[in-house]
């Protein structure tokens, strides 16, 4: 993580107002209008059309990121020239028109460290935009993949086990999909409580794309990190940003009757525990609940993040593999439950 800090901070400060500034090479109008460009160089919003190297904004990452095939994940954000972001009472981060929320994709021992895709989330005057781009062979530009993709990809997980995989980029629906909230695209990490701006940044530079960049306070705990809080409180976190994007009142699995937010939903029946299956198919394993306190290997929570199964599998999209290590702390969570709960 210092080390993706250290990189982009380089060249922020840089184009922000270091030593040797460097205008910014980022086309506003093009960001701000209905445009979908083919090439990702068409907004500049990489020097040199570097991914390393961003011509304006600012680095950013989540206390508690969303697992993605254990990419590793490069994230800044454009904000237009006397724009600046708030964060307002309630933790959300209201971005001005024209922010471009930049985040690439990408394994370090993969393509030299290289990014395999770059997802742009633009606030444009109608609402808020997705476009995926995926990284040409030769690095040098990234075209635009509105119907997704399937990359052929071979990398190692953090135990050291290789994984040979068909990588998806998502479809621009999918995108829709997974940041859909009461009908409308909204950013999914970017909250108050799970967002961090790149530690080595100065206050100048913070203050130049926040209006009160105090306000943004990471308290979510790091659902691997047992520091920061109690076996359940890591595992409301994991499943806040795995799973409650769709599982909350006005996402896309609504009707599921399964919202698993952090703090806002009561850890009950609609919180999974106790709970039966209403249109799981055969995501229910033919178990009976969703979470059955006590006993995880009869939870179908766990059998559908364990599973690969395009019928099965859960989250639905954005991996190919299982997360292992997140699902090992949901098995502690539930095992850890009085088995009298429901």
């Amino acid at each position: 993580m210092r080390r993706i800090f250290a990189a982009i901070g380089a060249a922020l400060l840089c184009a922000s107002g270091g030593a040797a500034v460097v205008a910014p090479t980022v086309d506003q109008a093009l960001v701000e209008s209905d445009a979908m460009p083919p090439k990702l160089s068409a907004f500049g919003l990489f020097r040199g059309n570097d991914p390393a190297q961003p011509a304006t904004g600012i680095g950013y990452t989540l206390r508690a990121p969303l697992f993605s095939d254990y990419t590793d994940k490069h994230r800044f954000i454009s904000i237009p020239a006397g724009k600046k972001a708030k964060v307002g009472s309630d933790g959300v981060i209201d971005f001005p028109v024209g922010t471009v929320l930049v985040k690439s994709f990408g394994w370090g021992d993969v393509n030299g460290g290289r990014p395999v895709e770059t997802r742009l989330l633009i606030r444009r005057a109608s609402g808020w935009t997705a476009l995926p781009y995926i990284w040409d062979a030769d690095g040098k530009d990234a075209t635009l993949a509105l119907g997704g993709r399937r990359v052929p990809v071979t990398f190692k997980s953090p135990d050291g086990e290789t994984h040979d995989i068909r990588y998806a980029v998502p479809n621009k629906n999918q995108c829709k999909e997974c940041h859909s909230l009461a009908g409308e695209i909204v950013p999914i990490g970017p909250k108050a409580r799970n967002f961090i701006l790149d530690p080595a940044a100065p206050d100048k530079l913070r203050g130049l794309y926040f209006e009160n960049p105090a306000a943004l306070k990471p308290t979510m705990p790091q659902w691997d990190d047992p520091k920061s809080g109690s076996v359940a409180d890591r595992a409301r976190a994991y499943l806040d940003v795995n799973c409650a994007h769709c599982h909350n009142p006005a996402g896309s699995a609504s009707n599921s009757g399964l919202f698993l937010r952090w703090t806002d939903d009561p850890a009950g029946v609609n919180y999974g525990i106790g709970k039966r299956p209403t249109a799981a198919g055969r995501g229910s394993g033919g178990m009976d609940f969703a979470i059955a306190p006590g006993d995880p290997a009869h939870s179908f929570l766990i059998y559908r993040l364990e599973s690969t199964d395009p019928g099965i599998a859960m989250p639905e999209v954005g991996r190919s593999t299982v997360h292992k290590e997140g699902a090992a702390l949901l098995r502690q969570w539930i095992a850890e439950m009085p088995k009298a709960s429901h």
